[in-house]
């Protein structure tokens, strides 16, 4: 097992609004998985919606009140994929990469980037 060294972003939000996190080892807790659960089904929503949303552009006319209820829909949506990201960005182990302790990684010649 992975030694513990971040809080993880939970998806959801706690009282405020103010974001919640867990601290844990045991990636099968509980929590973890509730909180991998509620990710799947964020993430599912928000496929679902922008289905819709392509749906609602490809259409002549669209009822205005229908666009802005989508709009918001869509910004919900992309909050909480935001939060998963973010949540599942801070979780990737990327060794090499720029780190807390000042290890800035292998270093590439500029040539690499064309």
């Amino acid at each position: 097992m992975t030694p513990h060294n971040e809080l993880r972003l939970l998806p959801w939000s706690g009282p405020d609004g103010k974001p919640c996190y867990l601290s844990t080892d045991d990636s099968s807790s509980y929590v973890s998985r509730l909180a991998n659960n509620t990710e799947a089904i964020q993430l599912d929503l928000a496929a679902d919606l922008v289905a819709h949303a392509l749906e609602a552009l490809n259409e002549e006319r669209t009822d205005p009140d229908e666009l802005r209820r989508l709009t918001a829909d869509l910004t919900d949506a992309l909050k909480d994929t935001l939060r998963v990201a973010t949540s599942r960005g801070h979780r990737l182990q990327t060794p090499g990469i720029l780190g807390r302790d000042g290890d800035d990684g292998p270093r590439l010649p500029a040539a690499a980037f064309g």
